[in-house]
């Protein structure tokens, strides 16, 4: 009872805050307020797979001259994107130039400060081409250098103080903001081209995130040298773009392009590297290996940090998280059980643990509070909770987005805001205007794998798969509940776990599931936006080991583009998996063998990835000192051994016994570890126990209840994804 009035108590206090502190107000100033219309631009065909076509021949003619802007179309992804909200802002760079007086775009202005007049409006939001020089002080910062103060630097060097100076070049190509550092002496000030520091090594640097497009993004020069400050002063220089940081967009071919003429630019006035190395992490190891998978010529060399395979195919899993988180909290109410926070990884596969804290542990208890329900406070935390709170609506749901601010409420209107409006360039609309989703759990048997362990009982396996539900069709979604008296990042979530888009029950029968376009499925393997493993290009996959913190970044993720890698190749030789504590980075240590393999390769050019490949170069688990826990073949996957119903078990390398790998809901449903199955083929429920697909399981006493959950049939695996197409 004590607890309940604490529960009321904190609800009043809310209500009052409410009342008091009113929603975050937008930046009205800088607000888009009325939406462009795209014109027509190139679009490169998919058919067979987008690796296989040509790209066209550039259009622009680089370099781009100082104070002049790059390419505002790009060559071949199609018409742009409106709204585009410009962050040059945001970024400290100068304003955007104005392209229009119509309204369209963010408002400039004569004084950004004052903001006294709009002279105009930018809709593309490009920016002239200009140097940035910067010195690194006694303390390792790095400080901005006038070019006022370029003589006072004499006396500096007369005190042979050791004084390192750089270089930063940006403007925009693609709408995007795009870097070009490197290290630069004296002489060089205020010089464009001039290089003798650089060693002719390359490094693209791609950044994560999730996002759903619609802006420019930032990208600050000091940050891009900061982040690969030792390599720059081993004379690596560095380009980068905004429109390559997957927070601003999953557009692979707009971000293959905008790459592709950002290195253009770069060897236009400097010349061919020796090589080029990608390196980033979550986001940016994906688009490396999309970009490697789909293009030549931009990467010679992969350093993929806390990777991913692809975006698409990780929605597949992360996708019901907020489906079982759902289920647990209101459905199963039943259920004590799963307020054992290690029992939930039974189903959800990623790691849970008990007494890990939550920081939106405070809206549970106000969401049961809503439904009618006794309020509970949760007294542990799942990956599927720390690593992917409110992901589900962001990308998934159109009517959601988290970018309002940027947009008046009439753009908001006007636009869809999630995921699969950023691949409109690819996949079709439905008969409601909003782009397809490849998202599907049509004969997903949920905890299928607990049920055949004996882990949980067929009863829960039966309720589990009746009301877990799906999420509803995109034209019946609304935005989530959730009110800002303290901004938004401090939201106070009331549909919790979007619990008004997830489907319900219908005549006590189950809660409909959902089923994809095969078109869409199609598409997303032809145009490249599923990784297929086709790739012939060093690999050092990196990553600390951060499971243990409930993490997004979770280890399966490299095994499932090694899988991959196996699946087309017949080998993975050309990828090593390194994986570490987080006290130790050894990401310094993949450049350096990095830099051997990618030497002996163009030394050897007849040679293949792997065959090119250093001895000394070898999966590696590290310890936070840095100390070699384990190397070599098999530190990871150990040996396969054959057992039960045609399955293949996995026994752990000396390396995966120290860090342990955890599955997903996928899996935990008998899918594949590659994780790529969009469409599963379904079989009748009747022939799947004729396989024997249940094992030892009696399901007599809830055969019906299967029957009619399954009517449309179970999954079956083995026949791989119904919309791969046969000829890739």
């Amino acid at each position: 009872m004590h607890k309940k009035k604490l529960i009321f108590s904190i609800l009043t206090l809310l209500a009052v805050l409410v009342w008091l502190y009113p929603a975050e107000q937008p930046y009205k100033y800088r607000q888009v307020k009325r939406i462009a219309v795209a014109e027509e631009n190139y679009l490169l065909p998919i058919f067979p797979h987008i690796s296989q076509v040509s790209r066209p021949k550039e259009a622009f003619h680089f370099p781009i001259k100082l104070g002049d802007v790059g390419p505002s179309n790009s060559l071949y992804s199609g018409p742009k994107q409106y709204p585009f909200y410009c962050m040059t802002i945001d970024s400290q760079l100068e304003q955007p130039l104005v392209d229009n007086q119509e309204g369209f775009g963010v408002p400039v202005y004569d004084n950004l400060a004052q903001r006294s007049k709009i002279i105009g409006y930018s809709k593309d939001c490009l920016v002239a081409s200009h140097l940035q020089f910067y010195y690194l002080t006694l303390d390792n910062n790095l400080v901005k250098l006038p070019i006022e103060q370029f003589s006072q630097l004499a006396s500096l060097r007369d005190a042979q103080l050791p004084l390192q100076l750089f270089r930063a070049e940006q403007g925009s190509i693609n709408r995007f903001i795009y870097t070009i550092a490197m290290a630069i002496t004296p002489e060089e000030l205020g010089t464009r081209s001039m290089s003798s520091l650089w060693n002719k090594k390359l490094i693209y640097q791609f950044n994560g995130g999730s996002g759903i497009g619609f802006r420019q993004g930032r990208q600050k020069a000091i940050r891009t040298i900061t982040r690969r400050l030792s390599e720059v002063q081993q004379g690596y220089a560095i380009i980068s773009s905004s429109g390559n940081r997957t927070s601003y967009t999953y557009n692979m071919l707009l971000a293959e392009d905008t790459a592709r003429r950002v290195k253009l630019h770069f060897v236009s006035l400097f010349g061919e590297p020796l090589y080029t190395v990608g390196i980033g992490g979550s986001g940016g190891g994906l688009a490396q290996y999309l970009i490697g998978q789909n293009s030549h010529g931009i990467l010679d060399g992969l350093i993929p940090q806390y990777s991913y395979p692809d975006m698409v195919s990780q929605t597949i899993y992360t996708l019901d998280c907020d489906l079982f988180n759902n289920y647990f909290t209101f459905r199963a109410k039943d259920n004590s059980r799963w307020q054992q926070w290690d029992q939930r990884q039974l189903l959800e596969g990623m790691n849970s643990l008990q007494d890990f804290p939550q920081k939106i542990a405070f809206l549970q208890p106000v969401a049961q509070l809503m439904a009618g329900m006794v309020p509970s406070f949760p007294q542990g935390n799942s990956e599927c909770i720390n690593g992917y709170f409110g992901l589900s609506t962001f990308i998934h749901n159109p009517r959601q987005g988290f970018l309002r601010h940027f947009y008046s409420d009439e753009v908001v209107k006007q636009t869809n805001w999630n995921y699969w409006e950023d691949m409109a360039w690819l996949f079709s609309r439905d008969q409601h205007g909003l782009v397809e989703s490849t998202w599907d759990n049509d004969g997903v048997q949920y905890g299928l794998h607990a049920l055949k362990q004996k882990q949980i009982t067929l009863a829960e396996f039966v309720h589990l798969n009746k009301n877990i539900g799906s999420w509803k069709e995109q034209y019946k979604m609304k935005a989530e509940n959730i009110i800002t008296p303290f901004g938004r990042k401090m939201p106070f979530w009331l549909s919790l776990w979007g619990s008004d888009n997830i489907t319900q029950v219908i005549d006590n029968q189950m809660a409909p599931r959902r089923s994809a376009s095969l078109n869409a499925i199609e598409a997303a393997y032809r145009g490249g936006q599923v990784f297929i493993g086709k790739l012939d290009l060093p690999i050092i996959d990196v990553r600390h080991y951060l499971e243990e913190k409930l993490d997004m970044h979770h280890m399966s993720a490299s095994f499932s583009t090694r899988l991959r890698l196996q699946q087309a190749n017949g080998h993975f030789d050309n990828q090593v998996i390194w994986v570490a504590k987080r006290d130790f980075d050894p990401t310094k240590n993949a450049f350096v063998l990095m830099d051997l393999w990618l030497l002996k390769r163009k030394q050897f050019p007849e040679l293949n990835a792997a065959q090119s490949k250093p001895v000394q170069l070898q999966d590696t688990c590290f310890d936070d000192k840095g100390e070699v826990i384990a190397q070599g073949k098999g530190v990871w996957q150990g040996k396969w051994n054959q057992v039960g119903y045609e399955k293949k078990s996995l026994n752990r390398g000396a390396c995966a016994e120290h860090y342990a790998i955890f599955s997903n809901s996928r899996i935990q449903a008998e899918g594949p570890w590659q994780g790529s199955v969009f469409k599963c083929y379904k079989i009748p429920l009747a022939q799947a126990i004729k396989q024997g697909m249940y094992g030892s399981i009696d399901l007599t006493k809830h055969l019906k209840d299967m029957q009619v959950i399954f009517a449309s049939g179970v999954c079956d695996y083995s026949q791989g994804d119904a919309g791969r197409p046969k000829d890739i």
